[in-house]
Parts: C-alpha cells; structure tokens; sequence
C-alpha cells in the first residue's frame, strides 16, 4: 500500500512538471533585441521562410530593428528578375525592415544596381556590414536551411 502511494505520488508530479513545460514563456524582454540577418542561399525556399520569420518576429516585437543582409549567392533574393518574394519584400520593407545587396556580390556576379529591387539599399562588404552590426550588439542570425 505504502508502495502504491509512493507510485501515485510520483506521477502526479511528473504530470504536473509535464503540464508546466508546455506554457508558453513570457515576451518580456523581446523589445530590446537588434537582429541582422545574414542570406547566402539563392534558395527560393529558404526566401519565403525569411518572410515568414520577418512576420513572427514583428508580431511579437514590432518595433525590433531588423537588417537582412545579402551577399553571395544570397544576392538573388534582391535581383528583380529573380525575387520570388518581392510582395513580400515591399511589406516588410514598409515596415521598417531594412534590406542590403553586398556591392562586391553585384560586381562579382555582373549584377547592375538598377537590377536590385528598389527596397534595398547597398553596402561594399556585406560580411563588414554583418560584423559590425554585431560589434554594436546585434544579434547574428542566418536565413535558410
């Protein structure tokens, strides 16, 4: 009997410790972050999932000073003639969320400045553009796969 006690005891404690891991945490403290993200995948996917991001992050924190840089292969999500994302792009754009095309990307793919979605904006380097963001306190995060 002692031992059935013991047993039910347990359980109804894991139970509860159960329940308890499935709340949801608290969004304090999510108005004060700076995120840079960083694209290097001319992956159309991964695109539309930057979108997504882009939304969930700014329903829950809209005023979160956002940068997506895009270097690379990652230059293609900028090229009009190759942005699968472009409505998208324009909203978030509206919204505050500032977009960079990496000037040593164009030069290197014979991308001209006039081919680039008129959202963005241009850095030289866009790896010195990431860096520095984060040396101001910026947080790093990576689109994609």
């Amino acid at each position: 009997m002692k031992q059935l006690l013991v047993l039910l005891f347990v359980l109804s404690i894991a139970q509860l410790a159960g329940a308890q891991s499935h709340q949801t945490l608290s969004d304090e403290g999510y108005q004060d972050n700076k995120i840079v993200f960083q694209v290097v995948t001319q992956d159309t996917l991964a695109h539309k999932a930057l979108m997504k991001q882009l939304n969930n992050i700014r329903s829950v924190a809209p005023n979160t000073p956002i940068e997506v840089v895009c270097h690379g292969p990652g230059l293609y999500m900028l090229v009009k003639d190759r942005c699968v994302v472009q409505k998208q792009l324009k909203e978030q754009s509206a919204k505050g969320i500032v977009f960079v095309a990496c000037e040593f990307s164009l030069k290197e793919r014979n991308v001209a400045k006039d081919d680039i979605v008129a959202e963005a904006n241009f850095v030289r380097s866009g790896a010195l553009e990431i860096a520095t963001k984060q040396t101001k306190g910026w947080s790093y995060l990576k689109a994609g796969f």
